[in-house]
């Protein structure tokens, strides 16, 4: 039994980079992972992270409190894993005791008594300042009275107060005398009210202290509890404190027991004053196991590194710390955090945001616009939290090679690159481990399980993918979702396990519904509305391969080649790249051909031919240099007058020296050409002429091979274009002799032939427009003139 997989498959080269990235601790040693959509990297990276942080310690909690000091500026906490929600919890609790119990202290008959006795001794020293006033003011012959408005002094005889008709009808000396003994009173009066007024502030700090007293014996019994479970946390215990102190100076708020306070209209209710007393727990690391894998998919700013968010109340938006949220970027504290660097750089500001705090190693949780000047509100400026944590970015190598060259932060941040292949080596270990891929994604989607000849097939589409026998490809994502539909069709027809005939099915599907246009293509081809010769011989003609591609399927594509050749001087001209429909590396192609001209038939002179190079009835863009082969066919076809079978078709890029060199899609070439011949009748005679390189690459569909097992279409290997037209023509092509001829008969002799009777066209052409009748006479009189 095949066991499912446990580790990433063919990607050594990429998980020792991730082995390296992660196990180095020094500054600036990312990790950038390269590689291309469907090869599996963004899971393999995951599984491959969750398995490494499995073996890492558990990464702190961090927590935001309130900061009595500096309100705007949230204390952050941090404590060991699941410590910061048993703070909160213990808050909660301590808050919810002290609303209960202070209120209940004073309440108390022992509260009272202390009270009453407090203020008894006060007023007793504030009455007697006040009788030793009286004492004095009667002495001096006034009476002393309180009212609402003040304090009245009035003279008065034997006691009694004298009415103003009285005093104003006594004589002018002695309202004289009474009024210079008045002012005496007076001063004594201004001294003995500020000494009651002492007094009063002395009894309000004694019952503000009595209070401070019965409330902190709650605090102390309260808190004390706290402080011994974090006697190892200095900063808690400096925040206890804190709280302890803020608690005391404000015991108006705790007077009432939760539920008691005075019921306001909701336009006088504040935000709740108990809130500062809260723990918000910005990271709690209480459940997790191992250090943090986070991946984030929605790299937003505020996604990345938190937010304050707000409240709206009564048309104002208010915030405090309780509203600070975290962003993955603290999520992955001490762990590692996973983006998509692509969605990363489509957010405004995450990637300048993501490089700063790489850089500077701190999270700090803020609104960006206020950090370019666009918010002038006053806002929190919470606490920056310590980073610690790898960062790892997926992407492809464009990208890579991109932000390496054009930011010079991204070298110095992301220092390790893992990139991922696109194939690995067909070995039996990889084959099992191919299996093992299989038996896994069964598992784990409960999928019917596949038997070995599903899995053969399966590792046979992996080498068609791969673009070589000896190769599998690790384009895992298109493997599986052929390994689904290829279950999907099992349990339509109610199969126990899936076969290599569900794969075939399955492919055959997949094809049938992406092929439209191919079909059509073939269509245009079978009632000759594009034109192609299958039978017989044509000079300057031959059937070249090329493949279309449509994103989810490339094809190949037969297209006629032609050529023509007449004296001249212009040389190897292309039409395609006249008409602009040729790329750039087709036209080097082209251009080696001209190479190829002088090198084979040792021209010392310039071109003395006008060629022309043509793909029929091509409307779009041609690109490549596989059909450089065939066009060089047409040509020396064109040059010696000799046909080329027009039952074959050939691919294949050609050197200056004559070497054909492989080329890419030559399966897909290949059943293109069958799939006409088919459609045509097959003769038997059919067949392709390829690059000898390209026989590591066959991967073909089992009735191509089926036909060329019985001999109904063939497949030719060509190392040389000798090798090549000897096919097409069926002659010889001839080699040079040491006085630097062509035997005749051969291909060669007749092309060196043709090139000098076009050189000696050119020479007696040019001889001709030199001897016409003027052409000396006007040449004399322009120098005469001269």
């Amino acid at each position: 039994m095949i066991k499912p997989l446990e580790a990433i498959i063919g990607q050594e080269r990429a998980v020792k980079a991730l082995e390296f990235g992660l196990g180095i601790e020094a500054q600036g040693f990312n990790i950038f992972v390269a590689g291309l959509p469907g090869t599996g990297k963004n899971t393999a990276v995951q599984s491959f992270l969750e398995s490494v942080a499995a073996t890492k310690p558990v990464p702190p909690d961090w927590c935001y409190v309130y900061n009595f000091r500096e309100p705007y500026r949230p204390r952050v906490l941090k404590l060991p894993p699941g410590y910061g929600r048993k703070l909160a919890g213990e808050m909660r609790n301590f808050l919810k005791q002290a609303r209960q119990e202070i209120p209940r202290l004073f309440k108390s008959d022992e509260y009272a008594k202390r009270r009453e006795e407090t203020t008894a001794q006060y007023a007793r020293e504030r009455n007697a300042l006040l009788s030793r006033l009286d004492e004095e003011a009667g002495a001096a012959g006034f009476v002393i009275q309180i009212g609402p408005t003040g304090i009245f002094i009035i003279p008065a005889v034997n006691g009694k107060p004298l009415k103003a008709e009285e005093f104003e009808a006594l004589p002018e000396a002695r309202q004289k005398e009474i009024l210079e003994r008045r002012e005496k009173i007076e001063e004594l009066v201004g001294t003995t009210l500020r000494e009651v007024q002492k007094v009063d502030r002395q009894a309000q700090e004694a019952l503000k202290e009595l209070d401070r007293q019965v409330a902190g014996r709650a605090l102390d019994l309260l808190l004390g509890e706290l402080k011994a479970s974090y006697s190892s946390f200095p900063d808690v215990l400096s925040y206890l404190d804190a709280v302890y102190t803020d608690i005391l100076d404000s015991l108006p708020l705790f007077r009432h027991e939760s539920g008691e306070e005075q019921q306001k209209a909701p336009w006088q209710q504040q935000e709740n004053p108990f809130r500062k007393y809260e723990v918000n727990v910005l990271v709690d690391n209480s459940e997790t196991r191992g250090a943090p894998v986070v991946v984030e998919l929605s790299p937003t700013y505020s996604n990345l590194f938190g937010t304050i968010e707000k409240e709206a109340q009564f048309g104002a938006l208010i915030t405090d710390f309780t509203l600070i949220r975290a962003g993955s970027l603290h999520r992955a504290n001490g762990g590692y955090l996973v983006v998509a660097a692509e969605e990363l750089l489509r957010n405004a500001f995450s990637w300048d945001g993501l490089k700063r705090a790489l850089r500077d190693r701190l999270g700090v949780i803020e609104d960006p616009l206020e950090r370019l000047g666009f918010l002038a509100t006053k806002s929190l400026r919470p606490e920056p939290i310590p980073l610690d944590l790898k960062v790892i970015l997926l992407g492809d190598s464009y990208l890579y090679s991109l932000l390496y060259h054009f930011d010079p932060d991204f070298r110095e941040l992301f220092k390790v690159k893992a990139e991922f292949g696109i194939w690995m080596e067909r070995t039996p270990e990889n084959v099992q481990k191919y299996a093992a891929f299989f038996a896994t994604l069964c598992q784990k989607e409960n999928l019917l399980h596949l038997d070995a000849s599903a899995v053969a097939k399966l590792v046979e589409y992996g080498s068609r993918l791969a673009g070589a026998q000896e190769l599998l490809s690790t384009r895992f994502a298109e493997i599986a979702d052929l390994a689904r539909e290829a279950c999907f069709y099992a349990q339509q027809e109610g199969a126990p396990y899936v076969t290599a005939a569900h794969v075939s099915r399955a492919a055959a599907e997949k094809l049938y519904r992406s092929n439209l246009i191919q079909q059509m293509i073939q269509d245009a081809i079978r009632k000759n509305t594009i034109l192609l010769d299958l039978h017989g011989k044509k000079v300057g003609q031959v059937n070249g391969l090329s493949i279309i591609s449509l994103g989810d399927l490339d094809f190949g594509k037969p297209t006629r080649i032609t050529a023509t050749v007449a004296a001249g001087r212009e040389g190897v001209i292309d039409i395609e790249r006249e008409a602009r429909l040729g790329g750039r590396i087709h036209t080097k192609g082209v251009l080696i051909l001209t190479g190829y001209l002088a090198e084979r038939y040792h021209l010392e002179t310039p071109f003395s031919l006008s060629a022309r190079l043509v793909f029929e009835q091509s409307y779009e863009g041609v690109e490549g240099d596989s059909a450089s082969c065939a066009e060089l066919f047409a040509l020396l076809s064109a040059l010696s007058g000799i046909p080329l079978r027009q039952n074959l078709a050939v691919t294949g890029s050609v050197n200056q020296k004559g070497e054909v060199q492989p080329v890419g899609g030559i399966n897909e070439k290949i059943e293109g050409f069958y799939d006409i011949c088919r459609l045509k009748g097959l003769t038997g005679d059919q067949g392709v002429l390829i690059p000898a390189g390209n026989l590591r690459n066959l991967m073909l569909r089992e009735d191509v091979v089926e036909a060329v097992r019985e001999g109904k279409f063939h497949v030719y290997l060509i190392s040389t274009v000798d090798e090549g037209l000897e096919i097409l023509t069926g002659m010889p092509a001839g080699e040079r002799l040491p006085d630097g001829s062509f035997p005749p008969g051969t291909v060669h002799a007749a092309v060196a032939a043709r090139l000098k009777a076009l050189a000696e066209q050119v020479r007696a052409a040019a001889g001709a427009e030199r001897e016409k009748p003027g052409r000396e006479k006007h040449n004399g009189e322009d120098n005469g003139e001269a």
